[in-house]
């Protein structure tokens, strides 16, 4: 996730990597590898998010990956059910049956939201190291000492002539403290792991939290709306357990039901200053009837904006600079994201329709 300094011996949170070769950290990286014929594995977040934004289309919310194919973006996810096996080595206070029950129930919550149809599978058990190139999705923990800002991480084989997922691994970084019940000073795998599974099944960084910025460097987070928030929370903590609106809006618009495209709506508009296209401000849907929340980017170059999924009736928009992780955490380093300008509240309320779109929502911001 993100690349903000982690310090292990202090209650912080740490930004996780993201997949695809990504890493929960305290960060995330990807670089790429070539693999055989017309595969590709990419350990890095930054790079299939790359991918993603220069296409000229307007991304949803909760940042998901896309990868070009015949001259479009496709949207990155699983043909079909994933299996996956779990590695069998162990860590300190996480036995091979504790590993395998917290999985199953981090897989669990992803398949249980009700609106999407992701479902995963368990093919048993492996020696195989997460990472390795082998053609089978490895769940498992790797002892990565070096990697001392990164808790986790997630990489990927695409199909670059479908943009198919073909496999995916997780390694959990052994050199931290691990937990199951929720231990003081230790972090908690189901949280991780159920981060990780959102980016294994095709899903960004959402920049739906607060934090506060630590003595000394990094940030502590005070709260988060999204499991997929890119900063984890402080070891012994076990608030990640649960998704939120905008983790389950990100994995029902990649994996819909038959009918969830006429049961949900969506937000889009354009976002200027100065007459001018803002690109990576972070725009907000609150929906008052319930207290959700559920967020997105203008990632294109005319500063639009589209937020899917979203609960038919008003919304209330705001629109604010991504300042609550570090802008690696969502696009790559060479994206000009433009962070100067004030926070803002759209003066009329955004009705979404059942099955439709708001239509247009121009949104003018100024700088600070």
């Amino acid at each position: 996730m993100t690349d903000s300094s982690f310090d292990p011996s202090r209650t912080s949170g740490s930004p996780r990597a993201a997949s695809r070769g990504g890493r929960l950290r305290p960060s995330e990286q990807f670089p790429l590898m070539a693999s055989p014929s017309n595969h590709e594995r990419t350990i890095a977040v930054s790079l299939i998010l790359a991918l993603f934004l220069s296409q000229a289309s307007p991304a949803f919310a909760y940042i998901k990956f896309g990868v070009p194919v015949g001259g479009r973006t496709v949207t990155l996810k699983w043909s079909q059910s994933p299996r996956y096996f779990l590695n069998t080595a162990t860590v300190p206070g996480v036995s091979a049956a504790d590993f395998q029950s917290t999985v199953a129930r981090a897989f669990a919550t992803w398949e249980a939201v009700p609106t999407a149809t992701i479902a995963y599978e368990l093919a048993g058990t492996t020696s195989a190291r997460p990472t390795q190139d082998d053609g089978s999705s490895v769940l498992g923990f790797l002892d990565r000492p070096d990697l001392d800002r990164v808790l986790a991480s997630t990489d990927f084989v695409i199909d670059v002539t479908t943009g198919a997922l073909i496999e995916s691994d997780i390694f959990f970084n052994s050199a931290f403290a691990w937990s199951t019940t929720g231990e003081a000073g230790k972090f908690d795998l189901q949280s991780i792991a159920l981060h990780e599974i959102g980016h294994f099944s095709g899903l960004g960084h959402s920049a739906l939290g607060e934090t506060e910025l630590r003595e000394g460097g990094g940030r502590r987070v005070i709260a988060a709306e999204a499991v997929m928030f890119p900063i984890a929370y402080a070891a012994g903590s076990t608030e990640g357990r649960t998704l939120k609106a905008d983790d389950i809006a990100g994995i029902t618009e990649i994996y819909p039901t038959s009918d969830a495209n006429t049961t949900f709506g969506s937000i889009s508009g354009r976002v200027t200053k100065d007459g001018q296209p803002v690109f990576g401000a972070h725009v907000v849907a609150f929906d008052p009837s319930n207290g959700s929340m559920v967020g997105g980017f203008t990632l294109n170059n005319q500063g639009s904006f589209s937020i899917a999924s979203l609960s038919p009736g008003p919304h209330i928009i705001r629109v604010e600079p991504l300042d609550d992780a570090d802008t690696d955490s969502f696009f790559s380093n060479t994206a000009r994201v433009d962070l100067n300008f004030r926070v803002m509240f759209v003066d009329r309320v955004a009705v979404v329709p059942r099955g439709g779109d708001s239509g247009s929502v121009a949104i003018a911001v100024i700088g600070k």
